[in-house]
């Protein structure tokens, strides 16, 4: 079986960064209803969250903590994409239609080049709860490539 891509890995990190720089302005989802901008938004908001420079009120969903690893493990047990429309908690939802794209693609590359020296231990997800490294690794890589493949890049 081959190694499952994580954005701890210099080259998916990379591929995910070329991909990002391709978006514009007039890219539409091909499924959902964000914006380019609130795709944008919500992603680098979410990647302050894994990262911890960013400080989002919220708490480990009870229904997390029943079935949290177990829809985890099926998520990041391989290489398949996630599913299109999957929900997402209300606190990365963002209601601006529009916005400076160039501005958020070069925050969002910024974030996804901050995963090399990634640590923050105190991280514990909304619904999945505590995480390893290599969870963190997939699941990042596996979201970005998600809103990426919504856009068409």
């Amino acid at each position: 079986m081959n190694a499952l891509k994580t954005i701890f890995d210099e080259n998916s990190r990379n591929e995910l960064i070329r991909r990002i720089e391709t978006l514009t302005e007039n890219h539409t989802a091909e499924w959902g209803k964000m914006s380019i901008h609130q795709m944008l938004n919500h992603n680098t908001y979410w990647n302050g969250w894994i990262l911890g420079t960013g400080h989002p009120t919220y708490r480990h969903a009870f229904l997390g903590k029943i079935f949290g690893k177990i829809a985890l493990k099926k998520m990041i047990r391989d290489d398949t994409p996630f599913d299109r429309n999957i929900p997402t908690s209300a606190q990365f939802k963002f209601s601006q239609v529009q916005g400076n794209v160039e501005t958020e693609k070069t925050k969002w590359i910024s974030q996804l080049k901050e995963y090399r020296d990634y640590s923050n231990p105190e991280f514990i997800h909304d619904f999945f709860g505590r995480m390893t490294r290599e969870e963190i690794g997939i699941m990042v890589y596996k979201h970005t490539d998600h809103h990426l493949r919504q856009f068409n890049a």
